[in-house]
């Protein structure tokens, strides 16, 4: 019996790799425009970082994550996010020295043991960028841009939520009312959210039991329990989001599961993927780097888009057809002889940056033609004995189904030059 993979952990084949390629690069230039720089954090981490960050009674921490002894006894844990690992390094390494702000990105695999279904595997992949340095409400309207930029540029539908979870001035007020309302409903909710509601009262909003969320439509508003501060922090981001014509919906439901937002949250919603709506979420972290050891007085926002959802959502509007990458030359050399002569050749040509496939092993016309097809090859050299015998090879524009000799005598390095000049004066 063969061995397969693990529950959750998924093999991205080649032709799924051009949807994920394309959604990097999109996303990749989109950051660098707005002057982000790519930091590479490991994969596996002190179990005491995410603990610190993520919060000890979060579901993550608690239920979620992957987190073993190594050899030394140490506990180590296979990172389930990327905020906390871009921390610890601008922290280790002294970043904030380094610049007033410090804009960071970083793409990869994060690991949660979740129960897998569609868009959410225990293996996922996250981009996630990072602000350091500034608390100014305009930052927080510049960042859900650029987020909101990437779905545009992929062309994806989407829609956007934002709220503010307040400050640590502000949000024991509410985590007040909020206990006190879940207390007189004991008997209504969940076994979870009776347990959430003393160790972690904001997350019984984000209780799933349909029972519950009707509950919680009558539960007293973290809106109407900021403080002065956070309020004109909340007006001043919709302000610049209205500025910049970002449309979107406040929801003051929306917390987010991580223990260590502060002040604006806000996630990019679909209804294309079942329950798995959100494809891009974040918000504002201004107490967690001091938190973790770093400076005082960091304030920092940032948000992370699940690779997986993306790609979906990009398959099922347009699948991978629409991205497959063309070859730009297949050399047909039909016979040993032919293959002999055309081999130099091939290695000169991807020398020049010419995307060329071959069959080294010199079939018949019409397997070679086949094989051409299927790798999408905009134009076809065709080189047998009889062309051989004329030092000329037949160049055939796969979409137009024009033919032209070219010549193949001289030195390698000129005949490659002709033949690459002949491919771009016929595309």
């Amino acid at each position: 019996m063969s061995i397969q993979a693990l529950k959750g952990f998924k093999d991205i084949l080649p032709d799924e790799v051009l949807l994920w390629q394309h959604v990097e690069a999109t996303a990749r230039n989109i950051f660098h425009r707005f002057g982000f720089a790519e930091i590479k954090v490991p994969i596996l981490e002190k179990t005491e970082l995410f603990a610190r960050s993520i919060g000890e009674a979060t579901d993550i921490v608690e239920k979620e994550m992957y987190s073993f002894s190594d050899r030394n006894g140490d506990s180590v844990t296979m990172r389930p996010e990327g905020t906390a690992s871009v921390l610890r390094a601008f922290i280790e390494h002294g970043l904030a020295a380094k610049l007033p702000v410090q804009r960071l990105y970083t793409v990869g695999p994060m690991f949660r043991h979740e129960r897998p279904q569609k868009g959410r595997l225990r293996q996922f992949h996250q981009m996630s960028v990072e602000v350091l340095g500034l608390d100014h409400p305009r930052l927080d309207a510049e960042v859900i841009a650029m987020a909101w930029l990437i779905m545009e540029e992929l062309g994806l539908s989407v829609s956007l939520q934002i709220n503010s979870l307040g400050c640590p001035a502000c949000r024991p007020a509410y985590k007040e009312a909020l206990v006190a309302f879940v207390s007189a409903r004991q008997g209504q909710v969940c076994e979870d959210c009776q347990r959430r509601s003393v160790s972690n009262p904001l997350r019984v909003l984000d209780c799933k039991s349909s029972h519950c969320q009707e509950q919680y439509k009558e539960a007293p508003l973290i809106l109407d329990h900021l403080c002065q501060h956070c309020a004109d922090h909340f007006a001043k981001t919709r302000a610049s989001l209205d500025q910049l014509g970002i449309p979107y919906g406040v929801n003051a439901f929306m917390v987010r599961g991580l223990d260590y937002y502060t002040r604006t949250t806000f996630e990019l919603l679909t209804d294309a993927l079942g329950a798995q709506a959100a494809v891009g979420a974040g918000g504002r972290y201004d107490g967690l780097v001091e938190q973790l050891g770093g400076p005082k007085n960091t304030p920092g926002i940032g948000f992370a888009m699940g690779m997986e959802r993306l790609v979906l959502l990009l398959a099922q509007q347009n699948g991978a057809e629409a991205l497959a990458a063309k070859t730009d030359l297949f050399v047909a050399a039909l016979g040993e002889a032919a293959v002999q002569a055309a081999f130099p050749l091939i290695h000169l040509l991807r020398r020049q940056g010419l995307q060329v496939a071959t069959d080294l092993e010199g079939k018949s016309l019409k397997s070679q033609m086949k094989q051409a097809d299927r790798a999408k090859a905009r134009f076809t050299l065709i080189l047998g004995e009889e062309e051989l015998s004329k030092g000329e090879a037949v160049l055939r524009d796969m979409a137009s189904k024009e033919q032209q000799p070219v010549r193949l005598v001289g030195e390698p390095e000129a005949v490659c030059a002709l033949l690459a000049a002949a491919i771009s004066g016929n595309e």
